[in-house]
């Protein structure tokens, strides 16, 4: 019986959650605080864990990180209320596997913890063995070999889509270092795997790491493995990702994350295409491809002092640019029945298409979560769909919000689009808060940070971006 972890506040919520998913068959146990959870993690483990957004202790960001750095393998769902889809979106790039709102649907709820346990189990078979055991690169296949049916690259029409096809076919017979910079939730990861499965590595492995999912002390153990006592906890030797991943391809999904230390030990890797496990003495020859990914400028971070030159520099002989869904509205049809085909097939329903004022709606929609919101958003319109095609009720009230009908009605032409500029109104916004918020927390940067659901590195970029003199 599978075992699940539920953390909210709310001791009615709870016990109607655990009634439920335990006539489920599943084995729940329930806390009402982020305290509760990390001290529970620390003697049990969980095949999954579902958790609020809103703790009174933390917020679901803070514990996030806290339960990845203890159980990285366990898969999180955030439970939020319509206003935070944002940071809900933001906590999957954090690690999160999927987020739900509230108030909770039963079906939408079990579909994606099945989801999410199916994909565990997945991830466990496929875990790479012993670098001794794998067949040298062309020889044969890999247990890490992509099902290319299961990773479809969406072919969009835009310019910008053809450009990023273009670079793809242009670096992937070379062994150039790649950086694919853009927004969460943009491809990235679609776009690394494409340039592996164009190149001379494609029968060797794509290991992909979520570098923001690693804490300080888990990530040399994590990319370089560790012999068996070489800290505690280390109760077994450990196989590294870029040992697993030799002869392929090393996905390093949020680079700029990755603190100093492991910026030195990771540029010494690729210089050298040697590692040494933690507590060894011996040095291992690796052969290994690098492709990061970031959703910031990394030379900025490089000007501030929070990314090494040098590394920078050594994987940065290619750079593609995935521009934000907002970007690329010539491609939003495209991809709406890319992913209303794909919820089809995976909830057995047979929806044919799209209302028109949906699809009006999806092309005003600003999707700060980009693809991946856009195909959370169709799936759940899909379980919701009673009839043919999808209808205004079945998508969700953030995308559907009267401001987004006041673009909208810009769209049609019933006001000069050139008389509304979205995006320096935003900023001014932001600009505002930020101060605001700098002055209720006496200008505190870390306590700022917090309270605007993000890292201080951001903070400082956001600082820096729109002149804010401290």
């Amino acid at each position: 019986m599978k075992k699940i972890l539920i953390i909210d506040d709310d001791p009615t919520f709870r016990l109607m959650l655990k009634t439920f998913l335990s006539k489920k068959n599943y084995n729940i146990t329930d806390v009402s605080s982020a305290k509760d959870c990390v001290k529970l993690l620390q003697s049990e483990r969980y095949d999954l864990i579902l958790t609020d957004f809103r703790l009174p202790d933390l917020d679901g960001l803070e514990l996030l990180q806290k339960i990845k750095s203890i159980s990285p393998g366990t898969p999180v769902i955030i439970m939020t209320g319509y206003g935070e889809i944002r940071m809900a979106v933001k906590s999957m790039k954090y690690g999160a596997f999927d987020y739900v709102t509230k108030p909770i649907n039963p079906d939408e709820i079990l579909l994606i913890i099945n989801n999410a346990l199916q994909k565990k189990i997945i991830e466990k078979e496929e875990k790479p063995v012993s670098n001794s055991s794998r067949p040298a690169p062309g020889t044969g296949s890999s247990p890490q070999k992509t099902n290319l049916k299961d990773r479809e690259f969406v072919k969009g029409s835009s310019s910008s889509a053809s450009q990023i096809l273009k670079y793809i076919d242009l670096v992937s017979p070379t062994n150039m270092s790649v950086i694919v910079q853009g927004e969460s939730g943009t491809g990235k990861e679609y776009v690394s795997r494409m340039i592996h499965q164009n190149s001379k590595r494609a029968d060797a492995p794509f290991i992909a790491i979520d570098c923001g999912a690693l804490s300080k002390d888990l990530a040399g153990s994590e990319l370089f493995g560790h012999i068996k006592g070489s800290f505690t906890g280390a109760l077994g030797d450990k196989t590294g990702q870029f040992e697993a991943a030799n002869g392929g391809t090393l996905f390093l999904d949020e680079i700029g994350n990755l603190s100093y230390d492991i910026q030195v030990k990771l540029l010494r890797a690729i210089q050298e295409r040697r590692i040494r496990k933690l507590g060894s003495n011996k040095d291992i020859e690796v052969d290994v491809r690098i492709i990061a990914a970031t959703n910031e400028d990394l030379l900025l971070a490089v000007q501030n002092g929070d990314f090494r030159e040098d590394l920078y520099h050594r994987i940065n002989e290619f750079k593609i640019e995935v521009p934000p869904l907002r970007e690329r509205k010539e491609d939003i049809e495209i991809f709406a029945q890319h992913f209303l085909d794909e919820a089809n097939a995976e909830l057995e329903k047979d929806i044919t298409g799209f209302d028109q004022d949906v699809l009006d709606v999806l092309y005003t929609y600003s999707w700060p979560g980009n693809l991946r919101e856009f195909k959370n958003v169709v799936k759940r319109a899909v379980l919701l769909c009673q009839e043919e095609i999808i209808t205004m009720p079945c998508i969700p009230q953030e995308v559907t919000s009267e401001d987004r009908n006041d673009l909208l009605t810009v769209e049609k032409g019933n006001i000069p689009s050139d008389s509304v500029d979205l995006k320096a109104i935003q900023e001014k916004n932001e600009r505002e808060l930020i101060i605001n918020t700098l002055k209720k927390t006496s200008y505190n940067k870390s306590k700022t940070a917090r309270l605007l659901n993000i890292d201080r590195k951001t903070l400082y970029n956001k600082l820096k971006l729109y002149e804010i003199s401290i």
